[in-house]
């Protein structure tokens, strides 16, 4: 199972690196806290890994109007995970 899926990068996720040492990750809904741990510590070798805290986002009504009419659905569920570093730090843009 791949536990981390992608790194998130908003404004407020940028704030909670540069204040606080946070980074947010989109992980496998069925990933638990020590595998999230244990793969984030895997895959950046020089970060420690102190605290991580995870969240499932639901679904949203989602719905667009097209030739044929109004089509509707909802967004998928997805699990995500703020992860607080004891040391180092994750370069996001080196990896691209």
């Amino acid at each position: 199972m791949i536990v981390l899926e992608k790194p998130l990068i908003t404004e407020k996720l940028t704030r909670l690196q540069e204040e606080h040492q946070q980074y947010a990750f989109k992980v496998a809904l069925k990933a638990t806290k020590p595998q999230i741990k244990r793969a984030i510590e895997d895959r950046y070798p020089d970060v420690r890994v102190g605290r991580v805290n995870t969240m499932i986002v639901p679904s949203k009504p989602k719905g667009r109007f097209t030739k044929g009419g109004y089509v509707d659905g909802r967004s998928k569920i997805w699990k995500k995970a703020i992860v607080t570093l004891k040391e180092g730090e994750i370069d996001f843009f080196s990896e691209i």
